[in-house]
């Protein structure tokens, strides 16, 4: 300590005798808390690792990610598990196991393996896979599908939020599968469950969210999408649901980007209406491997929606928003 603290001494009289350097002013940030907008892993690092694997979130967090985006569906001893969707095929090589070649059924529309057919032991058989075709292949059939608590010891050991969303959630009660008591549990279990909680729930289905606002103080962050995807007659900036609306139950809002700039870079207006109501908004998804728009690279887009003053971007590709975000703030 005492050549730490001499080392100190030294310095002093190192800066007294020197010239002032100036330093740039910090920038300002335009977000809803005047800090620098949070860059959310997608799925974890899943532009490099087979998306939803404790690998993929391990190289985000690696990659400077401030928080980790797991997404949730149940199995079907009531384990709430980490996959985008509820289907296997693309995910998974549960297409290689014999065992299961009965468990593929038609649903929706749509003939599949779902997880909901499936026990956690019985999904532990099986290897996460690469679902997109531009994407490194060499980690697949290596990792294990997590659990939920799993990721949520992950981020606990490296001290990095965590964004969960609740995928169909009205399905899993069609079902018996109501996901949220379970959710609430963890929440309740590991004191997840107040305002200044490291974690926010998300979801595209506003009836579940307003019962969950109904029993935590969790942060929840309503995603919203155009409507005009489900409406073509719709304004196409029109979302899914209006920000008055969910702005009742929610603390923020998760826009499609299509909903926050245009394909030319032109601000929609939303952030700044969500702001005004005390929204903190985080739009989907930036991709490093998916064109923008001709002449446009990501780190334009990104550059672009930083000074519109969105509060987080989810990115499959962490490491290029932190570089973004960091050479705006001077870092």
């Amino acid at each position: 300590m005492r050549q730490i603290l001499m080392g100190v001494g030294i310095l002093a009289g190192l800066t007294a005798c020197s010239p002032a350097v100036e330093t740039a002013p910090p920038h300002v940030w335009n977000t809803l808390n005047g800090e620098a907008p949070l860059v959310i892993a997608h799925r974890g690092a899943s532009g490099e690792r087979p998306e939803h694997t404790l690998e993929a979130y391990t190289l985000a967090i690696e990659q400077g990610a401030d928080v980790i985006e797991p997404d949730l569906v149940m199995t079907s001893d009531g384990v709430l598990v980490v996959r985008h969707d509820h289907y296997l095929s693309t995910t998974t090589d549960v297409a290689n196991h014999p065992a299961f070649a009965d468990r593929r059924r038609a649903q929706g529309g749509q003939t599949d393996w779902w997880v909901e057919d499936f026990t956690l032991a019985e999904l532990r058989t099986l290897r996460a896979r690469q679902p997109w075709p531009q994407r490194d292949p060499g980690f697949n059939d290596q990792f294990l599908i997590p659990t939920f608590e799993e990721v949520l010891d992950l981020a606990a050991t490296h001290g990095v939020r965590t964004e969960p969303e609740v995928k169909v959630p009205g399905h899993f009660v069609s079902l018996g599968l109501d996901p949220l008591p379970e959710l609430v549990r963890i929440l309740r279990e590991r004191g997840l469950d107040g305002a200044d909680a490291t974690t926010a729930i998300q979801c595209f289905e506003p009836d579940f969210l307003a019962r969950l606002n109904g029993e935590v103080d969790t942060p929840l962050l309503m995603l919203v999408f155009p409507m005009q995807e489900l409406d073509p007659e719709a304004d196409p900036l029109q979302p899914t649901v209006s920000l008055a609306d969910l702005s009742a139950f929610a603390d923020g809002v998760g826009p499609s980007k299509a909903l926050v700039i245009t394909a030319d870079g032109e601000d929609t207006g939303f952030i700044a209406r969500a702001h005004e109501l005390g929204l903190a908004v985080h739009p989907w998804t930036f991709r490093d491997d998916v064109p923008v728009a001709e002449g446009v690279t990501i780190e334009d887009e990104l550059q672009r929606i930083f000074a519109l003053g969105v509060d987080g971007v989810f990115t499959d590709f962490p490491a290029t928003a932190v570089r973004v975000r960091d050479a705006v703030d001077g870092g």
